[in-house]
């Protein structure tokens, strides 16, 4: 049985981001080492703007630095619709963060969807899904692209990329990008991450805050109920942190912790 994931509580957005640095820069480090670039998938939603706050400060100490020409983003999930659309997840990154970074911190890779194939989202999905063949599985056929880090949003359905409760794309084990047609969120057709390369990787963080949290938080951790965000805490356990501010884990019955 895996341990269970880590919970992390702080009283504010400001205290979330500081520790929420220092976790990615632990997890840039390790990548690092591990193959001197630092494989990450984002989500949307009020996450990018979040990472902002914790990335775009600038550094304490010389391990305090974050290295974004070393960094190679991915996209959890996207929405079949042009990359200036309000919906977009790559849109939403680079207003929120990308545009953002100064100069002297360097340029991450950024890999969007292509465009070419946003009526047909089992292409566009065999696309993207082929942006991660070539980056993972170079030297050697691997089963699963192992990321470095997946930076994760709650929604308060408990959904996260774009795996929905109750969805069938839950039991998908074959494809590493899936597509979706009938999103109970519009847009309706977007592609995602499957749920093992999700529970794969190195480490995996969900960021929720504020109270509109707090009934889904508490039934993911008390309850499970086969909700996607209870799926990934079950198959990554303790590889698995949640930042969350005190208000979106009111009354909710899970040990937490306040610091790394």
């Amino acid at each position: 049985m895996a341990r269970q994931p880590n919970l992390f509580a702080f009283p504010s957005v400001d205290a979330l981001a500081t520790t929420l640095r220092a976790y990615i820069i632990s997890c840039q480090t390790a990548g690092l080492h591990r193959h001197d670039s630092f494989k990450v998938a984002v989500s949307g939603g009020s996450l990018p703007k979040t990472l902002a706050h914790a990335l775009l400060a600038p550094p304490s100490s010389a391990e305090d630095t974050v290295k974004f020409d070393k960094w190679e983003i991915f996209f959890a999930d996207e929405r079949a619709v042009p990359l200036d659309h309000e919906d977009s997840n790559y849109g939403l990154l680079k207003a929120e963060l990308l545009d953002k970074i100064p100069e002297e911190m360097g340029k991450p890779l950024v890999h969007p969807i292509d465009v070419a194939h946003l009526n047909d989202t089992q292409e566009l999905a065999d696309q993207y899904e082929q942006l991660l063949v070539k980056s993972f599985a170079q030297r050697d056929s691997v089963k699963l692209p192992i990321f470095d880090l997946l930076l994760l949003g709650c929604g308060p359905d408990g959904h996260t990329c774009s795996l929905f409760p109750g969805h069938e794309l839950l039991r998908e084990t074959a494809a590493w990008v899936a597509p979706i047609e009938d999103s109970p969120k519009p847009p309706p057709k977007r592609i995602t991450l499957t749920l093992p390369v999700v529970t794969h990787g190195v480490k995996i963080a969900f960021v929720a805050t504020g109270g509109g949290k707090k009934e889904i938080l508490k039934k993911i951790f008390e309850e499970g109920a086969g909700l996607p965000c209870a799926l990934v805490n079950e198959g990554a356990g303790e590889r698995c942190s949640w930042f969350t501010d005190t208000a979106a884990v009111e009354g909710v019955s899970f040990p937490r912790r306040g610091s790394l």
